[in-house]
């Protein structure tokens, strides 16, 4: 893995590249360019928040700030998954014609998803002072938390983009799959309002520790549950190495079929 990495440090070049084409790609040619990075997830708030609040009628405190920490937190994941499933199969150009380490192409739309995330903090910030939410000392977990975020997130992008390449349904079935995953993960409604009859699906989710570790930073003011935490670091460690062994034995016969 550490030779992989070195080899990817040495093609940073490139991968710095394949980020910033892939920020300025995506709203290419609309009106608004680069603030649709700053809308989307507002007009997602909005959405959410009329159904959940005025509709399923959750009641809480300061729900548009709890909604906003889930979703642009959970935006990462949806992207890096949607997008990178067909990382390969849309720089078949370059797949072809010139070698470099594959993986960069997966990493890169990860890393634009985390570039996004950022971005999205310009907006969390206003509506926790709004919402007169107090955040403190866990704030200095942050960084820990998006390393165990982005490792595990890197894992399921390398599997899937590799597998994708010979297995084209795959790219529609995880958009399924991700909403799924989106309403067994605590976003739009808050951990204690998981029937206990079902509880034990939401304690084998590693993205209910992620999320609620996102909420509890920003939004309670607590520490992350560590254990927890940890659990999901080993877990994410050990996919990140299965993915790229799988990702590097799938990588060999790419220019063939894409």
């Amino acid at each position: 893995m550490f030779k992989k990495a070195k080899e990817i440090y040495a093609y940073r070049q490139m991968l710095e590249s394949l980020v910033l084409t892939d920020l300025r790609t995506r709203y290419k040619g609309s009106f608004l360019g680069f603030f649709w990075t700053l809308l989307n997830p507002l007009l997602m708030l909005l959405v959410y928040s009329i159904v959940f609040k005025f509709v399923v009628r959750i009641e809480m405190d300061n729900y548009t700030a709890y909604l906003f920490i889930g979703l642009i937190s959970w935006n990462i994941l949806s992207q890096s998954i949607t997008a990178g499933s067909s990382a390969v199969i849309r720089n078949a150009g370059l797949v072809k014609k010139i070698y470099f380490p594959k993986e960069i192409l997966p990493l890169a739309v990860v890393s634009g998803g985390f570039i996004n995330y950022f971005f999205s903090l310009i907006i969390l910030i206003p509506i926790l002072l709004i919402a007169k939410v107090q955040v403190g000392l866990p704030l200095l977990l942050l960084p820990l938390v998006l390393l165990i975020y982005f490792i595990f997130t890197l894992s399921l992008a390398l599997l899937i983009s590799g597998l994708n390449v010979y297995f084209r349904d795959l790219e529609h079935i995880m958009g399924i799959l991700v909403m799924v995953w989106f309403y067994l993960t605590p976003i739009v409604f808050p951990s204690n309002m998981i029937p206990e009859e079902i509880g034990y699906i939401f304690d084998y989710n590693p993205m209910r520790v992620i999320i609620e570790s996102f909420q509890q930073i920003f939004f309670y003011n607590q520490y992350p549950n560590t254990v927890e935490l940890l659990v999901v670091a080993l877990l994410s460690s050990v996919l990140l190495i299965l993915s790229l062994k799988v990702f590097k034995k799938l990588s060999r016969h790419f220019a063939e079929e894409i």
